[in-house]
């Protein structure tokens, strides 16, 4: 994937960017993925297919970092109190989420449109960010928390596997047994 200008917050970059994805997602929920193409997202954004080839390349490039986008997270974690709740109800609706027929699209888009992983990583900085927000909860209450890689290798990972390529026992019981494995065991 070709790297992309950096958008100026509210400049036009941004706004081409935003009318873009907002076409690209009302289209999706129209006539389905299978039936988007350049011409009609640029149509629907009010700009010219040549602007979304400039910017983007191709439609799964498009795709993709729409994908990102989404794959956003819109909150920070829900604070319970405690390490364990914390991390548990975390892994419960990450597990929800990237699971649910629209996060395992997004996640397939973000994948198929990242030639060199860049949309990859930042998918994964998204998860590391809120597992720090989460161990950094648990450390100012002075407990002690594992580190946020083996956050990832031990929850995220697996999680990730299951959803990629093991889709069997993808549930809340499944995010519980990864935490109370990651907590219950030495590091």
């Amino acid at each position: 994937m070709s790297p992309r200008p950096m958008a100026r917050p509210g400049g036009r970059s941004a706004r081409v960017q935003e009318s873009v994805h907002a076409a690209v997602r009302e289209l999706t929920a129209e006539v389905g993925r299978d039936a988007l193409t350049v011409p009609m997202v640029a149509a629907r954004a009010g700009v010219t297919p040549s602007t979304v080839y400039r910017r983007w390349g191709d439609l799964q490039e498009l795709l993709s970092d729409v994908a990102v986008e989404r794959l956003r997270p819109d909150t920070a974690p829900e604070d319970r109190g405690g390490l364990r709740a914390d991390l548990t109800a975390w892994a419960e609706q990450f597990l929800d989420e990237m699971a649910s027929p629209p996060g395992r699209a997004y996640i397939r888009d973000a994948l198929l449109g990242d030639p060199d992983g860049t949309n990859a990583g930042q998918c994964s900085a998204y998860a590391a960010e809120q597992i720090d927000v989460v161990l950094a909860r648990a450390a100012d209450r002075g407990e002690t928390a594992p580190d946020t890689e083996t956050v990832v290798d031990r929850v995220v990972a697996p999680i990730m596997y299951r959803i990629l390529f093991r889709p069997g026992r993808l549930d809340a019981a499944y995010a519980r047994h990864l935490v109370a494995g990651l907590l219950d065991r030495p590091a």
